[in-house]
């Protein structure tokens, strides 16, 4: 069995956010490896946590992934204040063709684009993917994951990180499909009584109020913050406020266009157009809306740079929703020229952190080895692009842990789903199997 089957049979995808099947990127040609270990987000730590204790791992996969691929070249991608996992990812690199590459302390690094640029100096094809510039890149967590995969274990846990208002912000594994509320109560519980979780970090994190919410294979952690904080109240604003306040009281300063990292590599993003055609009519709304085509979501723009508050990532965002409904493709430049103020121009984590008034809650997470298990597993059938599982248990049903209990439709893009432990299939929804561990 190629290592690609073995992934595809791990159920092994995205682990940094993005939840792309691993298995499809292991069956291509690239000449160049790169594990991403940037981690921007504010306040999250997980992908140091599993540097700095699962180094060896992330090399061994990475040496698999080589072999898979051809890749004459590997890299991971750290940032350099990020020392002890420098140090153990350096360590373990020692007799192998990995090597390390330190990053700046700026926001967003870890952006695929960005990171691609920075390790290669090439520059991937507007609307493109890191593939057609002979490049493979995984979060540090997929690659431990595809060195898990070829000694035939699938995935079944998550490392995250629990951050803000708690009593113990820390980073820890828990199985797929456990509660935030299970998992906030590992970091001693909330220090709010309204708390809102942000799932993946205060810039491009989900946002939601419901403690109960499962962990995925793509979360990379949760910030919970008052309900009052004024990140919350932003983002908690309707679509529609967003979009009347941003037509009524923008003035095209730029700053979000100057500021945005796509733009400053030289591809043609420019926010303050896609805000400039909330006050156009539907007809020159698709024109301008071609400005977000390219936009990373990273959310600088709304959340760093615009001085009146406004909301230009989430215009952004609207619009490229509309495009993907009328089947509109980007038509604009392709040549890329990187802009000569873009090292300038960049957002230091502490300066963004001080402007999202997060501070007080920037404490380190530090790893805990507890085994955690839950009475309750929630475990979505879509955790990855693309479609959702196929449920291959019933209600009563007895699973053992490991066992492949989804996998999806044949011929199908997505990933199989794994029992996290032992127990007993008490529900399947169309959306959900909900386990009970340990019970007969």
């Amino acid at each position: 069995m190629s290592l690609a089957d073995k992934v595809r049979e791990a159920g092994v995808v995205g682990a940094g956010g993005g939840g792309f099947p691993t298995h499809v990127k292991l069956a291509a040609r690239a000449d160049t490896l790169i594990a991403n270990g940037a981690e921007c987000e504010p306040l999250l730590h997980k992908d140091a946590v599993i540097m700095e204790s699962s180094a060896a791992e992330l090399v061994e996969g990475m040496r698999l992934a080589m072999e898979a691929v051809g890749a004459k070249e590997a890299v991971v991608g750290i940032k350099a204040k990020k020392k002890h996992a420098v140090e153990a990812v350096r360590a373990a690199c020692q007799g192998s063709p990995v090597r390390v590459q330190l990053l700046g302390d700026y926001y967003p690094a870890g952006d695929e684009y960005d990171l691609v640029h920075t390790v290669t100096g090439r520059l991937i094809p507007p609307g493109g993917i890191p593939i057609q510039v002979g490049v493979v890149v995984n979060n540090v967590e997929t690659f431990v994951n595809i060195a898990a995969a070829a000694q035939g274990r699938p995935v079944t846990t998550k490392m995250l990180t629990i951050a803000g208002a708690v009593r113990a912000p820390v980073t820890l594994r828990v199985p797929l499909g456990t509660s935030y509320r299970d998992a906030i109560a590992h970091a001693g519980g909330l220090t709010t009584d309204q708390p809102v979780l942000l799932i993946g970090g205060l810039m491009m994190g989900q946002t939601t109020e419901d403690l109960d919410t499962p962990v995925t294979k793509t979360a990379t952690g949760v910030v919970i913050l008052p309900r009052t904080h004024p990140v919350i109240v932003r983002k908690l604003q309707p679509a529609a406020v967003q979009a009347r306040i941003g037509k009524s009281a923008c003035d095209q300063c730029r700053y979000c266009t100057e500021f945005c990292p796509r733009f400053l590599l030289g591809y043609a993003v420019e926010p303050h157009q896609v805000m400039r055609s909330l006050a156009f009519t539907a007809t020159g709304a698709d024109h301008w809306n071609l400005w977000a085509a390219l936009c990373c979501g990273c959310g600088l723009c709304t959340l760093y740079a615009c001085p009146e508050g406004l909301f230009p990532k989430e215009a952004c965002d609207a619009a490229k929703a509309a495009m993907r409904q009328a089947g509109i493709a980007w038509s604009g430049p392709t040549r890329v020229q990187p802009h000569p103020l873009r090292e300038g121009r960049r957002v230091p984590i502490d300066t963004l952190t001080r402007k999202l008034q997060v501070e007080s809650y920037d404490l380190p997470a530090p790893l805990r080895t507890d085994i955690v298990r839950p009475s309750r597993l929630v475990l979505p059938l879509k955790q990855s692009a693309g479609a959702p599982c196929v449920p291959g248990v019933k209600r009563g049903d007895r699973v053992t842990a490991g066992q492949r209990i989804g996998q999806p439709p044949p011929k199908a893009l997505g990933a199989c789903l794994h029992a996290p432990l032992a127990g007993a299939v008490d529900e399947v929804t169309s959306e959900a199997i909900v386990l009970c561990p340990g019970r007969a």
